[in-house]
C-alpha cells in the first residue's frame, strides 16, 4: 500500500531559490505543453502522445531561447509532463474537465523520483543542491532514519510555506476486529451529520467564523497598489486565512470519518451530487464550506483500509420523507420542515434521525444483495408502486432467503 507523510519544509535562502526556479520552470513547461497541445488539436485535429512532449521539451531545454530549463533538474520537468497526460486521460474518460493554465499564485510543487534525490539517515538532498533540507518530523510511530521513499514532492503554499511529501510502499496496516455494528448517515448543514442511533455531530462552520477577518483583509489587499511590497503582504494575509480555514476543515473531516470507520462494520451514505448541489445561489457556500466531497472520499479510502464496507443509497431514494416505522411516504416535506408526523401511524418524526435510519435499512439491503464493494449500489423502488416500509421490505426479504 502507498501512503504519504507532508511535513514542513524550511529551506535555507540557496535552496530556496533552487526550489523557486525549479517551480518556476515546471509551470512554464506545463502551460508551454499545455498550449502546444491545445493548438495542435484545434489546428490539425490531432492528440498529442507524452513520447511527442518529452520530445519537445528536449528540444526546449537544447534551444537558446529555453535555455534556463537546464539550470534546474529535469526530473520534475519530465513529471509534470506525465501528470498532463494523466489529466488529458482522465479528461477524455469523463472523470474530470479539460487541464486548466497554472499560475504564479496558487501553490506550486515538483516531483522527484528516485534518481533526483538521496535520503540517507533522515536527511534529503534534492537534485541541484548540495546540503540536506531541513524539515519537521513528528510521527513517532516512524522511524526517519529509516524511511525510504520512492518519490519526493516539494509544494510551495500561496502563503509562502514549504512543504515536503514522502511516498512510501507500507505495508498494509492490520484490520481492526469487527464490532458487528451498523449505522447510516445523513448530512446536513445545520447539523454536519445524523446518525441512526441518535447522535448528531455540529457543523463547525470553518468558513463562516473566519468570514469576517478575511473580508477585512480583502478589503486592505483591495487598496493596495498592483506590484507593491504591501500588496504582497496583503495577499499573504489572505492566504494565511484560507489555509488555517482549509486545515481546520480538513481536521474535523479526518477526525469523524475516522471515528465512524473504528466505530461500525457497515457505514451507509446518500449518494449526494455535490458538484450540482453547489450551484444553487444560496447554499453553494454553505455546502463548499461543509465539506461533503471531501468527507465522502475519506470515507471511501478509510473504509478500504479498515476493512469496513461503504454503501452509497441512491441520490433520489427518499429517505426525508419516508416514514421509517410504517413506510408512508409523503408527497412534499419542505425543507424548513425539522419535524413531521406521519399520518399513517402518528409517529412523531425528526426530519435527520428518520432518514438516517431508512438510509441504514436501505444500505443493509445493498450491502446483502451486492456481495463485495457495495459502494455506489442503486436503490430504487421495486414492484409495487405502493411505499412500503424500508425495514419491513428488508425482514420480508430475510424470510424469502431462509
Amino acid at each position: 500500500m502507498r501512503t504519504a507523510y507532508k511535513r514542513r519544509a524550511y529551506p535555507t535562502p540557496e535552496q530556496a531559490a533552487v526550489l523557486s526556479r525549479t517551480l518556476g520552470c515546471v509551470r512554464l513547461v506545463w502551460n508551454k505543453a499545455l498550449g502546444e497541445r491545445t493548438r495542435r488539436y484545434r489546428t490539425e485535429n490531432a492528440p498529442t502522445s507524452y513520447r511527442e512532449t518529452s520530445a519537445t521539451l528536449t528540444t526546449w531545454r537544447r534551444g537558446e531561447e529555453l535555455t534556463f530549463l537546464s539550470e534546474v533538474s529535469c526530473v520534475p520537468l519530465q513529471q509534470t509532463l506525465r501528470h498532463q497526460q494523466a489529466a488529458f486521460q482522465n479528461f477524455f474518460s469523463g472523470r474530470t474537465r479539460y487541464p486548466r493554465f497554472k499560475s504564479r499564485t496558487a501553490r506550486q510543487s515538483a516531483h522527484y523520483t528516485r534518481s533526483a534525490f538521496r535520503m540517507r539517515d533522515g536527511s534529503l538532498i534534492l537534485a541541484k543542491t548540495s546540503a540536506p533540507l531541513r524539515f519537521i518530523w513528528s510521527f513517532d510511530h516512524i522511524d526517519v532514519t529509516e524511511l525510504n521513499p520512492t518519490m519526493v514532492m516539494v509544494s510551495r503554499e500561496p502563503d509562502g510555506r514549504w512543504y515536503v511529501s514522502f511516498a512510501v510502499d507500507a505495508p498494509k496496516p492490520a484490520v481492526p476486529p469487527p464490532t458487528n455494528r451498523a449505522i447510516g448517515l445523513d448530512l446536513g448543514l445545520a447539523t454536519f451529520l445524523t446518525t441512526s442511533d441518535g447522535i448528531q455531530i455540529a457543523n463547525p462552520r470553518n468558513s463562516a467564523r473566519k468570514a469576517r477577518s478575511l473580508a477585512r483583509y480583502q478589503r486592505r489587499l483591495a487598496r493596495c497598489q498592483r506590484g507593491s511590497n504591501n500588496r504582497h503582504k496583503a495577499k499573504a494575509k489572505v492566504a494565511r486565512t484560507h489555509r488555517k480555514v482549509r486545515n481546520a476543515r480538513q481536521d474535523f473531516l479526518h477526525r469523524t470519518s475516522t471515528a465512524l470507520v473504528r466505530s461500525a462494520d457497515l457505514i451507509a451514505i446518500e449518494d449526494l451530487n455535490v458538484s450540482g448541489m453547489v450551484r444553487n445561489r444560496r447554499l453553494s457556500r454553505a455546502i463548499s464550506d461543509a465539506g461533503w466531497g471531501e468527507f465522502r472520499r475519506q470515507l471511501e479510502y478509510e473504509c478500504e483500509r479498515a476493512g469496513r464496507s461503504l454503501v452509497a443509497v441512491d441520490r433520489w431514494y427518499p429517505s426525508s420523507k419516508t416514514c421509517s416505522n410504517c413506510g408512508y411516504l409523503l408527497a412534499e416535506v419542505k425543507l424548513s420542515a425539522r419535524h413531521w408526523t406521519c399520518p399513517s401511524c402518528r409517529t412523531r418524526h425528526d426530519r435527520d434521525f428518520n432518514a438516517a435510519k431508512n438510509i441504514l435499512a436501505a444500505g443493509r439491503v445493498v450491502a446483502r444483495d451486492a456481495s463485495g464493494d457495495a459502494c455506489g449500489a442503486d436503490v430504487r423502488r421495486q414492484g409495487s408502486p405502493f411505499p412500503r416500509s424500508v425495514m419491513k421490505q428488508e425482514a420480508r426479504a430475510r424470510s424469502f432467503g431462509s
